[in-house]
């Protein structure tokens, strides 16, 4: 299993921090009863935190004018809306909110270069309600494909996110489905596509970052 690169800390922590609460107890409490089950619960949070940061193995769905998801989770936003950030126009804003169990590692979604990147500071609201897109802190990048066409997307920080880490620098160039970075706990994707997408998805589908197309430029 491939662990985020900038995320080994977090996860030497967690393990750290479990060993800080189980071997007190082993040391405290003789009984069977008491010793097993904190174990067993410490354990299982302590792997879930490092599933939580885990990079999995994708093949990218689609070809050269599909917009793949950038993130694991639930598409609950897909409606016409003005982008102010780099593109300055109407254009279809597809939503993926990420919870506590899905995969956080996020992934380019097409082949191309980062024309704009740009990291906001922002609130820490949950991250599903629409004032999260403007007022969270969140990153956000514009992306130039082989034939001209410029999609947006935004990292944002949700309620419990405290970090979000992108690999965009301008004039970077970008293959579809390798990793873009990584938001740490409950956040959201917002896409930006042209007017003129094939929209492939609709509010209340469940994606998969790299395997699921979400538009056909």
């Amino acid at each position: 299993m491939k662990l985020d690169r900038d995320s080994y800390g977090s996860v030497a922590l967690a393990w750290l921090i479990g060993i800080v609460l189980t071997v007190p107890v082993f040391l405290l409490f003789r009984s069977p009863w008491v010793r097993w089950p904190v174990f067993a619960i410490v354990l299982v949070l302590v792997l879930w935190q490092t599933l939580f940061f885990r990079v999995p193995r994708r093949h990218r769905a689609g070809g050269a004018r599909s917009v793949v998801s950038v993130a694991d989770g639930k598409v609950v936003i897909v409606e016409k809306v003005f982008e102010p950030k780099y593109l300055d126009r109407e254009c279809i804003q597809i939503s993926v909110y990420m919870n506590f169990f899905d995969v956080h590692a996020n992934f380019w979604p097409v082949d191309g270069e980062v024309v704009y990147y740009q990291y906001y500071p922002g609130e820490h609201f949950l991250a599903f309600k629409p004032k999260a897109s403007e007022e969270n802190e969140h990153s956000c990048v514009g992306v130039r494909t082989p034939f001209g066409k410029e999609i947006v997307f935004k990292q944002l920080a949700g309620g419990f996110a405290r970090r979000i880490v992108c690999y965009a620098r301008k004039g970077l160039a970008v293959k579809g489905g390798e990793q873009c970075g990584i938001i740490k706990f409950g956040s959201r994707i917002d896409m930006y596509v042209p007017l003129d997408a094939r929209i492939c998805v609709k509010v209340g589908d469940q994606v998969r970052a790299c395997e699921t197309v979400l538009a056909e430029l």
